[in-house]
């Protein structure tokens, strides 16, 4: 079973769910917390595919592979796909992951990508979002194609930050060329659930 926590280096980590390929997009309106709102379905209809990424502030993990992510975002946003990020973290508990610092966040990183808050929660449910960073790619069709890990790189395992497997994965989509077969979970901090609203599908 996806989803289960795990000990990494020391360190706990949490596996994605790996959604069923072909799932289509659930659609949701979320604030921009640099202005506006995103609603999915008007901009899947301007993108050429879209990658939707869960990620927070504070966690080691996005920490890791910011600098790469940003590169790769920008690169592709340019060739019309859509990159969106989305933190859904209690940030009751997790003051660091308020909407204050991710607007502290996009200003330093330089983030390319609109960045959400998902203050309810129901959007990372909806997407069986499990850890930070947690991705998924879908064609323009609005149909899953990838879920899974940015690279095989983790904090500490010296690998380097690549990209390499969202980058594949991108690249057979926009080639019109069937989802990668080798799809490997992304690993990373678990979502920080509000007290009484953890998803049911850790069972």
């Amino acid at each position: 079973m996806r989803g289960r926590v795990i000990d990494l280096m020391t360190m706990a980590a949490t596996e994605s769910t790996m959604l069923k390929l072909g799932t289509e997009a659930p659609d949701f309106k979320l604030p921009i917390v640099t202005g506006g709102i995103l609603n999915l379905h008007s901009y899947a209809q301007r993108s050429n595919g879209f990658v939707i990424a869960f990620i927070c502030n504070h966690c080691p993990y996005v920490k890791h592979i910011n600098e790469q992510l940003v590169a790769l975002s920008g690169e592709f946003i340019q060739k019309g796909v859509g990159f969106v990020a989305i933190s859904a973290n209690d940030v009751e508990k997790y003051p660091d992951d308020s909407p204050e610092k991710m607007i502290e966040v996009v200003r330093e990183e330089k983030y390319p990508f609109p960045y959400l808050y998902d203050e309810s929660q129901e959007v990372a449910k909806a997407y069986m979002a499990a850890c930070t960073p947690d991705f998924f790619l879908f064609n323009k069709n609005k149909e899953l194609v990838y879920r899974g890990q940015f690279d095989s790189s983790r904090p500490g395992n010296d690998e380097p930050v690549t990209g390499s497997d969202l980058r594949n994965a991108i690249e057979r989509m926009m080639a019109g060329e069937d989802p990668v077969e080798q799809q490997i979970p992304s690993i990373g901090c678990n979502i920080k659930w509000k007290p009484g609203n953890e998803p049911d599908y850790f069972g």
